[in-house]
């Protein structure tokens, strides 16, 4: 067989297998994809090079940790617990003696907390300090309805607003002009295969998913999907931004260059998922991935920045994938542009 011929199949048999769900999704996905998809990141391809996890003390968050310090980074491990940042950062350290790893404690849903705490790490690192990567992996599903310090819907600000906003204040960190060893860095949301299920929400009360006549009341699944439809929406419309598209303006912006990606675990077995949805936990328990497989995308894309396909940047199993099932449609953009000027309204910021 030809190598193209090869690589047409491989592609097919890829698809059918996104397609079905329960094998692409499942343990199976990556059984089977390991036999074609790219290479593994080099060893130590990230030493002497940072990177910031949020949701970093359990599940997927943990294992990307692991993962990012087998690589050579220095690890920024954060969470909003800090017993249980030190707890993450103990056993990684037991596990991988010498691991570089950096305990920082920040609730990402607290919009003021995450401005002071971006200010303090810029302080930290210092003049030309830089970061190759942030993972915005930190979430939140709650069954009643809760609304942060600044009023906003619980997993709104965890999932849309507090990473927006993180990734705003760090955007100098990222950017080519932060000298880093590995040239401009890469953003990458940690979104949800359940976000097919749905549509991006464009007025205020449906995007805080406050009581709105005609709707449902509220479901803490039903929130988790839209947000996370929402940081698809976001990551694709930070790379129409041309402070961060390289080579659009003379000299570009703070973060020419950085690859703003989203992506998707497949179904793993974490303590999310058992607390959240004990019932597809219960029956898919067996076929469910381990947290390092749920974590494998985000840590590839960071280590090896691979070039996005088209206008969207939202992957799986080291492929981008549609980010409207089962093919790709085109986004309403009356409704992303008031999605989008609902988030810059509520954390501050403009979109250039």
């Amino acid at each position: 067989m030809s190598a193209r011929a090869k690589s047409r199949l491989t592609s097919a048999l890829d698809t059918v297998l996104d397609r079905s769900l329960v094998l692409g999704y499942s343990r199976v996905g990556p059984a089977l994809r390991r036999r074609w998809w790219p290479a593994d990141p080099e060893p130590g391809c990230l030493a002497g090079q940072r990177v910031v996890v949020t949701g970093a003390t359990s599940g997927i968050g943990e294992a990307m940790v692991t993962s990012f310090a087998r690589l050579g980074a220095t690890v920024h491990v954060l969470g909003r617990n800090p017993d249980k940042v030190r707890r993450v950062v103990a056993e990684v350290r037991e596990a991988l003696p010498g691991a570089d790893l950096v305990e920082e404690v920040c609730d990402v849903g607290d919009l003021d907390v995450v401005r002071a705490w971006c200010a303090d790490l810029t302080d930290r690192l210092g003049a030309g300090g830089a970061l190759r990567g942030i993972v915005h992996n930190a979430g939140a599903m709650v069954a009643e309805r809760t609304e942060t310090a600044q009023g906003h819907e619980l997993a709104l600000a965890v999932h849309v607003l507090g990473p927006h906003l993180m990734t705003e204040r760090l955007l100098p960190l990222l950017g080519a002009d932060a000298g880093g060893p590995g040239g401009p860095g890469s953003v990458v949301w940690m979104s949800s295969g359940g976000m097919y299920s749905a549509g991006l929400r464009s007025t205020p009360d449906e995007i805080e998913f406050r009581p709105v006549e005609g709707e449902q009341e509220y479901s803490g699944v039903r929130g988790y999907a839209r947000t996370k439809r929402m940081q698809v929406e976001l990551a694709d419309a930070w790379n129409d931004r041309p402070d961060v598209r390289p080579g659009v303006r003379p000299g570009g912006g703070a973060g020419a260059g950085v690859r703003v990606e989203s992506c998707h675990p497949g179904w793993a077995a974490t303590p999310g998922v058992t607390d959240s949805l004990p019932g597809f936990d219960t029956v898919m328990g067996p076929l469910l991935r381990d947290a390092a497989s749920g974590a494998d995308t985000a840590v590839w894309l960071v280590a090896t920045r691979p070039a996005s396909a088209g206008t969207h940047h939202f992957w799986h199993d080291r492929r981008p994938r549609p980010t409207t099932y089962p093919v790709q449609r085109r986004p309403d953009p009356v409704a992303r542009r008031a999605f989008l000027d609902h988030v810059a309204a509520a954390t501050g910021t403009v979109w250039p």
